[in-house]
């Protein structure tokens, strides 16, 4: 499940991975390795009659049929099923380290706590990066087919640039440079140009392959489709937080943080007007096809990251124009940097309403998922839980930047309150995740996706209206 629904042509199913996964739109946990006729048994897809579908289990081969083939599967067939979605682990955790810095009430005991989650943050990249390149080493033409599937494609950017280098090169800034020397800063001031060009080549790339190679129907659109930009929305964040660590004035001039800060808020701005537009979009498809089924519902809190982020960064960079990115004055204007701040500051506000906004409609849309015991409404878990977490943190930290710059003690409040629930649900989402991967129900060959239940759920509707009007023309021409 990735948050994108779509609705699988029936015919034509054939292997994309090298050996094992059918079709060319759909990714379908399945085997990756192994002979010819181990997977040949597994590439005809099968649909779900209905009462399979609502428990979500695959289709039987029999009696004991499953747990025969389950025994054959090896590590091997379990790396083949890993996708780019798993790096939304590392931008939800990379956003936790974040957003415990962001914390007004700080401590040692914190900043300890936060450093601990940056370099656990760091384990999990190196453990993605290893598994996901062994899956295209394993299995032939996967990679190119991985930018070209719309299970995939729309999370290829985010995990290669936000889920990689993002995240982790904010928490450097945060937890490094007020720990090291001048060889550090002018190491971030590298990494802070080599990734703010490579974010807007791969973001706009990406958007280019997917509008060449794909089609994306209204009725099945999601903020999902926000995914390539959100590399240019991490660039302002990085950008307020690599300047604010800075030890003082003169460190942030060597560095040239004035041309930072400006390259910053360009790209920044790139990204959240090209989800602007994307949000249109949303709010159509929400107008006119109701939310999204519930497997796809985790993906609308993506809608709140674009102003989550562009809040904390323009704001965080109106708090840091003073008293180090222009001390004297600009061109000069003495005033410059404070009528910069306020300005910052009022923009913030704006957009920080429109992120609260989305927040709100993302929550109330799931809370018929929150219902106990509601088998109807239930939903399996999947890796793009992590879209609880991380779109959140920027919400976090654009409220603890307002309530920072705005001297409020009760947005402050706010925001603390809500970093320790997101944190509390993040614990939760990363146990369900440890818990899934043991019991087999993800990273799993004979497993279905979320988004596979639905869209087998949509054929079997499908065939039977198809049916059902068949029988009717029948009656009508015989009357």
């Amino acid at each position: 499940m990735n948050g994108y629904e779509s609705p699988l042509p029936i015919p034509n199913l054939t292997g994309f991975f090298g050996n094992g996964t059918p079709g060319n739109e759909e990714r379908r946990r399945n085997t990756y390795a192994g002979n010819d006729n181990e997977a040949g048994d597994s590439k005809k897809l099968e649909f779900l009659p209905e009462e399979n579908v609502e428990d979500n289990q695959p289709p039987s081969d029999g009696d004991g049929g499953n747990d025969k083939k389950a025994e054959k599967y090896g590590i091997r067939d379990r790396i083949g099923c890993y996708t780019w979605t798993w790096f939304t682990m590392t931008m939800a955790t990379g956003g936790i380290a974040n957003m415990l810095h962001s914390i007004p009430y700080g401590s040692n005991w914190l900043r300890i706590i936060g450093t601990v989650v940056f370099l656990f943050n760091i384990t999990l990249f190196i453990i993605n990066s290893i598994c996901l390149t062994l899956r295209f080493q394993w299995n032939k033409g996967s990679l190119k087919a991985s930018f070209t599937s719309p299970s995939e494609s729309l999370f290829a950017p985010a995990s290669l640039i936000a889920g990689r280098l993002g995240t982790i090169l904010t928490n450097m800034a945060q937890y490094g440079l007020p720990h090291t020397g001048e060889w550090f800063q002018t190491t971030m001031q590298v990494l802070y140009w080599f990734y703010a060009s490579i974010s807007f080549i791969s973001s706009s790339g990406m958007y280019l392959l997917i509008w060449s190679t794909q089609t994306f129907p209204i009725h099945t659109m999601t903020p999902i489709w926000i995914f390539p930009a959100y590399p240019l929305l991490l660039l302002a964040p990085f950008a307020s937080n690599l300047i604010d660590c800075l030890p003082d004035a003169a460190a942030a001039a060597r560095i040239n943080s004035v041309a930072i800060a400006f390259s910053a808020i360009s790209v920044q701005g790139t990204g959240f007007l090209v989800s602007l537009m994307i949000y249109s979009a949303f709010i159509y498809r929400l107008m006119t096809q109701k939310l999204p089924r519930e497997t796809s519902r985790p993906g609308m809190f993506v809608s709140v990251g674009p102003s989550g982020f562009t809040v904390a960064g323009l704001v965080n960079l109106g708090n840091t124009a003073m008293p180090k990115i222009m001390p004297g004055g600009y061109m000069n204007h003495t005033d410059t940097a404070f009528t910069l701040k306020i300005v910052s500051d009022m923009i913030g506000l704006w957009i920080w309403g429109l992120c609260l906004w989305f927040f709100l409609v993302s929550v109330g849309a799931h809370w018929q998922l929150m219902q106990p015991r509601d088998s109807k409404h239930h939903i399996r878990f999947d890796m793009t839980w992590y879209s609880f977490v991380f779109p959140n943190t920027a919400l976090v930290t654009a409220t603890l930047a307002i309530g920072k710059s705005l001297s409020s003690d009760a947005i402050q409040i706010f925001g603390t309150v809500l970093a320790g629930l997101i944190i509390i649900l993040w614990l939760i989402i990363f146990g369900l995740m440890i818990r899934s991967i043991l019991t087999k129900q993800i990273l799993f060959p004979t497993e279905i996706d979320g988004s596979e239940i639905s869209m087998n759920k949509w054929i079997v509707r499908l065939e039977e209206g198809m049916r059902n009007l068949r029988v009717k023309n029948h009656h009508g021409g015989h009357s």
